[in-house]
């Protein structure tokens, strides 16, 4: 962790940065070979090149610089599939002093623009199709907390760039399709909430049926305004510039749902019927357009398809309970719903994001495969009024420095040696089914394909390939087989601005015989890589295979890989030792075992859902956090310093930071807490006091700054109802057990949970057995 920047240019982490030759020598390392990848993370480095790629012409990948060159012949050879290429004329001039950017050895990672083709009748205009945004908006919630979503819409809608798209949908027992285009009256469009529509019908009753539609002619459309046909879809969708004022009245004028609720019943809210009405009219737009649908959605789902929950308020939203023991009779029917709007909204290129804030359940359970499929991104928050759905929403529509940096339509291609293999990757995108040689059998996630489909991403959006070795032994004949292996990524998408961009970013690792010395493979291990991969892989098999057992899973792999690769004599557990590369890895498993990916109890599925979808799309650094929080320590006399996860931390005169990714706890020991309670900070002499107040919480707001969605703050006090939320994170080195021997100050935790020491040694102990 030397580095402050462990990614680099290529933006790509590996749990193994040497690979064992052969399957059998990859199964014995214990943790799968896997490569996260940040495809479109920006870094000043990164080259951009006004013209289009080199593809090979057996297996197009690009030309990059492990080619091997010959300048006289004018020929490159392909590392990935050792086909000899001819350059074509434009790189004549090429010579050993006179390299094109994507040979430099420095540009792993290039960017290249494609352009689109101009219209030949009007050249100086190059199509450039504005982003859409489709807000559909729940009207079924309180007063106060529609005034709240309300005004965060207000700010969002005058945040847009000026040419991007607006469209509003608003529901509630019915669904409202509002034609923002006629701004002489309110004029809506009403679909019952009680059954599923399909795309057509949506078209035929919004009247954008078959022909006034698309335009038939290929190559640049006639007719369009701004990128879009003239009849029919820009009644619903205007520029944010022409309907700003429209919008904002009509969001003055909407009331919360008027059907009658009875006592003893939910509201009627047909979240489905709405989204698929927000999707079948985004169907109409030219294809290749960027599309978001940005779902507000204040409570469950109670009436058409995609229900989660009756509407009888005495028959609970379904619990982690219901879902094991096949009590929730909704759930099958939900997701097979929105599996397939995610199919739609797929094929279609668009993306959908959810912003749920309620206390109860909403459904994003449910809602979890369309959301991650498209590449959407998801906030859960306790009210609208609250800072994590506030800050966030506002992030989203943000530019400059806070921007996300949202992009479209993105498609991410693999190439690699032909020995390796790909499984599937976990993450935000959809397989697109592209079959090819490096195909494995075993799939993963997303898997059976070379190509994904990532309708949206942005700067921090990470995925995780999984990978494994073809089983033929012949090709480890000595001395023929290349020292190097090769992995390519290439990603497409179109930029907020509309132009399509490539980015190739070609990485190469070694190949060991590990059966010979496991040294090297050891010294190129990434602990903090592979625990982010274990709880990825672990979260996935928690939601798929019946009955998973996670900890003895993590446990037995532990253990597994500690004998392989650690230091003693035979069951003798005090010999054993760990090479550093290693030594933090069993603190991560300590922590993923207790975290709340692994341990449901006191989560409702809806926020298991929402955990799960934030681990699988955030960069490793982000994603360590998740698993381990980070705690720093405040005190008069030293300097803030990293404390240890550990309940004897806590003393009385120090404040905790405690960074958990979801929440941030500000921490206050006794003694602090009631010196500020008598207000010595305001005294003059007490000053250095009051500095040691402000810094944790400046260091906090650093924190919430750069990070989305915006994690809620928690400000306590040793001893207070709030400190729960440090509490639970720490290891219980001190419990009720063994509280006799205790620092003065310090603090105990009531649990029955093994400590870390305590894990340590049965670690060791069955580790080291014959």
């Amino acid at each position: 962790m030397a580095s402050t920047d462990p990614e680099g240019i290529d933006a790509v982490r590996m749990t193994w940065n040497v690979w064992p030759r052969t399957k059998v020598e990859a199964s014995k390392c214990v943790i799968p070979l896997a490569a996260s990848i940040t495809p479109i993370r920006p870094h000043p480095d990164i080259p951009t090149l006004p013209y289009a790629p080199l593809r090979c012409k057996t297996c197009s990948a690009v030309l990059n610089p492990f080619s091997r060159v010959d300048f006289t012949a004018k020929i490159w050879i392909c590392p990935f599939c050792y086909q000899r290429n001819h350059f074509p004329p434009h790189y004549a001039m090429i010579s050993e002093t006179n390299l094109p950017g994507e040979l430099y050895p420095q540009y792993t990672t290039v960017q290249y623009t494609l352009q689109p083709i101009p219209d030949p009748n009007n050249p100086s205009s190059v199509p450039h199709l504005p982003p859409v945004f489709m807000f559909v908006l729940d009207t079924c919630m309180i007063e106060e907390e529609l005034g709240f979503v309300k005004s965060a819409l207000k700010q969002a809608i005058g945040l847009l760039p000026e040419h991007a798209l607006v469209g509003f949908v608003s529901f509630g027992t019915q669904t409202q399709v509002h034609e923002l285009g006629f701004s002489d009256m309110s004029k809506v469009y009403v679909f019952r909430g009680s059954k599923e529509i399909p795309k057509e019908q949506v078209l035929e009753q919004l009247g954008l049926g078959g022909a006034g539609r698309r335009p038939t002619t290929t190559g640049y459309p006639k007719g369009l305004q701004n990128g879009y046909t003239t009849t029919g879809v820009n009644r619903f969708l205007l520029p944010a510039s022409d309907c700003e004022f429209t919008l904002n009245s009509l969001l003055d004028e909407l009331q919360t749902d008027q059907w009658p609720v009875q006592a003893g019943q939910r509201a009627s809210r047909c979240t489905g019927v709405a989204l698929s009405v927000a999707a079948g009219l985004l169907g109409a737009c030219l294809p290749g357009t960027g599309a978001r649908i940005i779902a507000l959605v204040g409570g469950p789902c109670t009436e058409g398809p995609g229900t989660i929950v009756s509407k009888e308020l005495s028959e609970p939203v379904r619990s982690h309970k219901d879902l094991d023991k096949d009590a929730a009779p909704y759930f099958k029917k939900a997701v097979k719903f929105y599996d397939s709007l995610a199919k739609q909204l797929v094929s279609q290129g668009h993306v959908l994001d959810l912003f749920a804030s309620a206390l109860d359940q909403v459904g994003v359970a449910e809602m979890k495969v369309a959301v991650e499929r498209t590449g959407g991104l998801a906030v859960l928050a306790e009210s609208f009024g609250h800072s994590v759905f506030k800050d966030s929403f506002k992030r989203v529509f943000e530019d400059g420095e806070q921007s996300l940096g949202l992009c479209f339509n993105g498609t991410l291609e693999i190439n690699c040696s032909k020995d390796i293999k790909i499984q599937g990757v976990i993450g935000p995108c959809t397989s697109l089914e592209k079959k090819g040689p490096n195909v494995a059998d075993t799939v993963i996630g997303e898997g059976n394909t070379t190509a994904w489909k990532m309708c949206g991403l942005d700067k921090s959006t990470c995925l995780t390939v999984l990978f494994d070795l073809s089983s033929t032994e012949r090709s480890n004949v000595p001395g023929a087989a290349n020292p190097q292996l090769y992995l390519q990524f290439l990603t497409s998408y179109q930029d907020p601005e509309g132009k399509t961009v490539l980015r190739v970013t070609t990485v190469t690792r070694q190949w060991v015989d590990s059966a010979v010395s496991t040294e090297e493979l050891v010294q190129g291990f990434d602990q903090e890589t592979a625990a982010v991969v274990m709880a990825r892989i672990t979260s996935l098999k928690m939601e798929i295979e019946e009955g998973f057992d996670a900890t003895r899973w993590l446990d037995r792999n532990l253990i597994r890989l500690c004998s392989k690769f650690g230091d003693y004599r035979k069951d003798d557990p005090s010999s054993f030792t760990l090479n550093p590369c290693f030594s933090l890895f069993p603190q991560f498993m300590f922590n993923l075992r207790r975290s709340q990916f692994v341990q449901v109890f006191n989560n409702s599925p809806d926020e298991t859902a929402y955990f799960r979808m934030l681990l699988n799309r955030e960069n490793i650094t982000n994603a360590a956090v998740m698993i381990q929080p980070s705690l720093i320590s405040y005190s008069f006399n030293s300097l803030p310093q990293p404390a240890l996860l550990d309940v004897a931390s806590i003393s009385a005169d120090r404040i905790l930071l405690l960074d958990s990714y979801f929440s941030i706890v500000v921490f206050h020991g006794m003694t602090i807490a009631q010196w500020r309670n008598m207000g010595y900070q305001n005294q003059p002499e007490h000053q250095a006091f009051g500095q040691l107040l402000q810094a944790p919480q400046e260091d906090a707001q650093m924190i919430i700054r750069e990070r989305f969605p915006v994690p809620r703050l928690v400000v306590c006090d040793q001893h207070g109802s709030q400190a729960r939320f440090l509490l639970v994170k720490l290891n219980p080195s001190a419990t009720y057990n063994n509280a006799s021997d205790m620092a003065a100050g310090s603090d105990v935790i009531f649990t029955d949970d093994v400590s870390l020491q305590v894990f340590f040694e049965h670690l060791q102990r069955l580790a080291v057995q014959s």
